[in-house]
């Protein structure tokens, strides 16, 4: 039986430790093939996950905005870029865009989205499990494993099959 959200994010409290360690490994020696072997775990994760059966994601936390997203997105939506920004968007204290406010804007009640065929490239990625050089992103992959329980389940998957 898979964990409920409020599970995931406790065990990833509790798991926090581990998987900094494990991390930390994998930073000193990456294996050659690594970023083939997260393709694989990414690819079959996502076989088995429905991401609209939960969008924690979406009503957490908010992706940073690139200056190609405000202008797609405003586009879209027939606005002027600085209408988007001023309607939707704040600078963070690392100065980028973000959402002024979570859950997301574009998040409708069935958990899909209203901008999903020009969505953040943030969004596109997330959890970012399959990026390339994926051991450069352990930080926020920590993040992502109490945020998106498919993250969860790659990274325990990974320390299964994935020994140093």
């Amino acid at each position: 039986m898979k964990p409920s959200l409020n599970e995931i994010q406790k065990l990833a409290k509790d798991k926090h430790i581990e998987n900094k360690k494990y991390f930390d490994k994998l930073k000193k020696k990456t294996p050659k093939n690594l970023d083939y072997f997260m393709q694989e775990l990414h690819d079959a994760e996502f076989k088995k996950t429905d991401c609209l059966s939960c969008a924690n994601c979406c009503k957490t936390t908010g992706p940073l905005f690139t200056l190609a997203d405000i202008e797609r997105i405003a586009k879209h939506l027939r606005l002027k870029p600085q209408q988007f920004i001023d309607n939707y968007l704040r600078i963070d204290e690392d100065k980028d865009y973000v959402l002024q406010s979570v859950p997301c804007t574009f998040l409708d009640q069935d958990n899909t989205c209203f901008i999903y065929d020009v969505r953040p490239k943030a969004c596109r990625e997330f959890p970012h499990t399959d990026r390339k050089k994926f051991q450069q992103i352990s930080d926020l992959t920590l993040q992502n494993v109490a945020i998106c329980p498919a993250a969860f389940n790659i990274v325990e998957e990974m320390k299964k099959r994935l020994h140093f």
